[in-house]
């Protein structure tokens, strides 16, 4: 039979929610093969329950414990006896040098295995060998179709603003469900405290376009006074703005482990947690940090359950929060509905409205408009921006900051940015915000750093000149180490350092208005197409519109793990370094449109001696790799 016809079972084990390899896998299998795609952070003996409809079955590890995860999988061979079935398993699925660890899994049961990277071609390669003679395996009984997991969103979601009552009993549940949220129940006290901090809306107000983009570097530690010293060396350092991020184990709301981290960080010295566990620090730890450092300080997460962390964030002196229902869920976890998550930052956003019309306190609500990192098209992360403002103002948020990360080609990225300041406060006030301020947030690069300080240092300089010829609000900074470590103070200082050099260049250039305007045309085009597919899904009701228009792939984000998103739109760059579709899937974007990125793409395979289809796999995992690779030859790619 003919080779297309074969089953291919993918997907990954591990906690590890990165699904980008997975996703280009993905994609070129299905050109060849029947792909049944179960996700990553799946439950190994998930693949057992579907090995007897497939020919090959692909497991992979992106953390380095996959013995760990897999302990039980000779078992699991035992016990799902299929002789026909070829093992494959890779990713990263062992740490270090991985010595050895090829033959140890094989020896579990495994009948290929890739310690490290190996491009789509080679496995290309093993399955026309693994499969040649071999027939293809069928599912006479709709076992896939029968018993995969289901995608339910729960009930759906309203529009309708929270009534205080409604907020208050949920408010009592919150802060019962854990000792330290007692301490933010008195909102009065709460906002005599917050009138006194200084306020990140207000900064951001005053930011004038030619003095460039306030800086914001990233930090998060284990220890209240720890963090203090990071902070006041920021501020030394130049920094405008300040954010601490949370520590794992309190993203998964998992306190008794932070709390155990909290002593293990106090005994050695030193953090030995991943960020700042400030739930379990409480409001009054939080106070005193507000109160040593004297600038603005934001809660960057990424936790499912934002209620308690926000309400001992504004307690504590926070002014300004960051996530939301979609840009805090889908990136980053497999199965978590989108209703159930718009309702849990709907109780965020009235909070946070409830401290502006009560006490006059505006506080500022972030969107992550980095989303997956990779190859994110500014259409994309700035319609689902536009969507969490609209969400949020509808609770009565009068403050809202749009993130975009940059991608590397300069007129684009500033053509983006110039889009959320046009664009974004233009939408919320047809749609009945006229007064919500709006700020539009540049991330240097998030996708993986140049291991090379010197291309890693370069990249962080034209990252800031780029922000600040784009006329960016705010710019989160990166370190030149990136790729290979934790970032310390002293990297962080010398970031603000290569920063500020950066936007200091930006005085003696120009971009190309032409240029600019064309670019902002095409996203202008492609948002107001995603928001009007995405209100026709709802019948009237936003959070409706989001939930459907995910399950259609209306909304739809690259290199996603979610299963509540199809994850048919596909990206990579055109010949001058900017990202285009390489599949708009079901995407509705006009056929015009269409044209533009088809031809865009097919302009670059054509270049590279590519067949459009055929070979668009290879593009994509050349553009996700090349920067870490250090593949190219100066920063930014493209557009100056």
């Amino acid at each position: 039979m003919a080779a297309e016809q074969h089953t291919i079972l993918l997907g990954g084990v591990g906690g590890d929610a990165h699904s980008v390899g997975l996703t280009i896998l993905r994609q070129a299998l299905t050109r060849r093969y029947r792909v049944l795609y179960i996700g990553p952070q799946s439950d190994p003996e998930d693949f057992f329950h579907f090995a007897s409809i497939s020919n090959v079955v692909m497991i992979s590890c992106m953390d380095g414990h996959a013995e760990k995860y897999l302990r039980e999988f000779p078992e699991f061979m035992q016990r799902y006896p299929s002789r026909t079935v070829k093992w494959y398993l890779g990713g990263n699925p062992a740490l270090g040098e991985a010595i050895g660890s090829e033959r140890h899994f094989m020896e579990m049961g495994f009948d290929r295995v890739f310690c490290r990277f190996v491009d789509v071609n080679a496995i290309f390669d093993c399955l026309v060998r693994d499969l040649h003679g071999t027939t293809a395996a069928t599912d006479p009984l709709g076992l896939w179709e029968k018993n995969r997991r289901i995608r339910s969103s729960g009930t759906t979601p309203s529009d309708h603003r929270l009534e205080e009552k409604e907020l208050h009993q949920r408010r009592r549940e919150v802060l019962e469900s854990w000792r330290t949220g007692a301490g933010a129940r008195d909102l009065d006290a709460n906002a005599e405290f917050l009138s006194r901090q200084p306020s990140f809306a207000e900064v951001q107000a005053r930011q004038k376009i030619e003095q460039g983009p306030l800086l914001q570097p990233r930090s998060g530690v284990a220890l209240v006074d720890d963090q203090i010293k990071l902070f006041q060396a920021f501020k030394g350092g130049g920094a405008d703005t300040l954010s601490y991020q949370v520590d794992s184990l309190t993203r998964n709301n998992n306190y008794i482990a932070a709390e155990e981290g909290i002593r293990e960080s106090s005994t050695a010295g030193g953090s030995s947690i991943n960020g700042f566990p400030v739930v379990n620090h409480g409001v009054e730890a939080l106070r005193r940090t507000s109160t040593a450092v004297g600038l603005p300080i934001q809660t960057r997460h990424s936790t499912r359950a934002p209620e308690l962390l926000a309400e001992i964030s504004y307690a504590g002196g926070v002014t300004a929060y960051e996530g939301g229902a979609i840009c805090y869920n889908v990136p980053y976890y497999k199965d978590y509905s989108l209703a159930d998550s718009i309702r849990a930052w709907q109780y965020v956003d009235r909070l946070t409205g409830l401290y502006a019309e009560r006490y006059g306190i505006v506080l500022d609500r972030e969107f992550f408009g980095t989303l997956t990192a990779a190859l994110v098209p500014p259409s994309i992360a700035i319609a689902s921006g536009i969507i969490e403002s609209l969400l949020a103002a509808s609770q009565g948020v009068r403050c809202v900051s749009v993130g975009y990360a940059e991608q590397g080609h300069r007129i684009q990225d500033a053509a983006a940015i110039r889009t959320i300041r046009t664009l974004v406060p233009e939408i919320l006030a047809r749609l009945g915000y006229p007064s919500v301020q709006v700020n539009a947030i540049f991330h240097q690069y998030m996708a993986a750093f140049p291991a090379d300080a010197d291309k890693a240092k370069e990249l962080i300089r034209q990252s800031a000149t780029t922000a600040a010829l784009a006329g960016a609000t705010r710019m989160l900074t990166k370190t030149a180490v990136e790729a290979y470590r934790i970032p310390s103070m002293l990297d962080n200082l010398e970031a603000l350092g290569l920063t500020r050099q950066g936007i200091s260049e930006a005085s003696k250039l120009s971009l190309d208005a032409v240029a600019v305007a064309e670019e902002e045309a095409i996203i202008r085009r492609e948002v107001e197409c995603i928001l009007e597919g995405v209100f026709a899904c709802g019948h009237g009701s936003l959070a409706a519109g989001v939930v459907n228009a995910f399950d259609r792939g209306i909304l739809d984000i690259p290199f996603a793990p979610s299963i509540h998103c199809r994850g048919e739109v596909m990206t990579a760059r055109d010949q001058t370094g900017a990202v285009r579709f390489l599949d708009p899937g079901q995407l509705p974007i006009d056929s015009e449109l269409k044209a533009f990125h088809r031809d865009r793409m097919s302009d670059r395979c054509h270049a590279e001696g590519l067949t459009m289809g055929k070979d668009s796999h290879m593009l994509v995992e050349r553009d996700v790799l090349q920067i870490a690779r250090g593949e190219y030859d100066r920063w930014p790619l493209g557009g100056t």
